[in-house]
């Protein structure tokens, strides 16, 4: 259909310009600065303020990238979700379906959103507590590893497995064809793909929350147990690497304290 081609091709300019940006923001922002911490590892500035910024400037910029960040990492894996949407509602008139598709849009994205709110006080409390205790900033690297690790597991649950076929496959509730429907259904789509995706994020904000190549990644795999046919196991793929990665890591930082 036309408008099925054109809402593809609204959401790949969405998703080029949101990625543009990231990219520019990643590479320009003082987050990428880094804090040389005890224990051998730096410790990213996105967190405290710089250059006489206030820490509502710094929460003010912090949010901005993430709101723009996670259009660009979750849009490939929703797009497929809002397509069951436009179907099942059956709407003929295009403006409508449109003004529909992004009232859902805006309701799952402002689920990713509180939890920014949520995410950035809570890692500016811990970065300034590493600065102030030495203890605890040696002992990052490790707790960083069993996060990834744990976070791994995570994908072999049946808690994972539940949230994964919530996210892959769209409610039958959602064909309603109301403004108050379609947000309603844009935050379950929401709440249900942030704890999909629990792991991730959890290994996005160990890993780096302002590295493109972790964010790239992430992206990836959270795309792959969506769309592939084989989700289940690709998320289970996805699980045994994460275990790998917080091995390694945890290793590694074991070798250099008894070196």
């Amino acid at each position: 259909m036309a408008s099925d081609r054109a809402f593809l091709g609204t959401c790949m300019l969405i998703f080029a310009a949101s990625a543009a940006v990231t990219i520019h923001a990643c590479l320009s922002m003082p987050g990428m600065a880094r804090m040389p911490m005890p224990g051998g590892w730096a410790m990213s500035m996105a967190w405290l303020p710089m250059c006489g910024q206030t820490w509502p400037g710094l929460a003010a910029s912090f949010m901005s990238m993430w709101t723009v960040m996670m259009v660009a990492m979750m849009l490939p894996s929703l797009i497929p979700m809002l397509m069951g949407y436009r179907r099942a509602t059956g709407v003929a008139r295009q403006a409508r379906i449109d003004w529909l598709t992004s009232v859902v849009g805006a309701g799952y994205f402002s689920i990713w959103v509180v939890l920014g709110v949520a995410v950035f006080p809570l890692c500016a409390a811990m970065a300034v507590a590493q600065t102030r205790l030495p203890a605890m900033a040696q002992a990052v690297p490790v707790a960083g590893g069993v996060v990834v690790v744990a976070a791994g597991a995570l994908q072999f649950t049946a808690w994972k497995a539940r949230r994964l076929a919530c996210c892959r496959y769209s409610p039958s509730n959602a064909s309603s064809a109301r403004t108050l429907a379609a947000w309603r259904h844009g935050l379950q789509l929401g709440f249900r793909c942030t704890q999909c995706c629990a792991g991730q994020t959890a290994a996005l904000l160990v890993l780096g929350v302002m590295d493109l190549r972790v964010m790239a990644t992430v992206t990836a795999a959270i795309t792959a147990e969506r769309l592939a046919s084989a989700g289940y196991r690709v998320a289970r793929g996805i699980g045994a690497i994460m275990v790998a990665v917080g091995v390694t890591l945890i290793m590694r930082e074991a070798w250099l304290a008894v070196r």
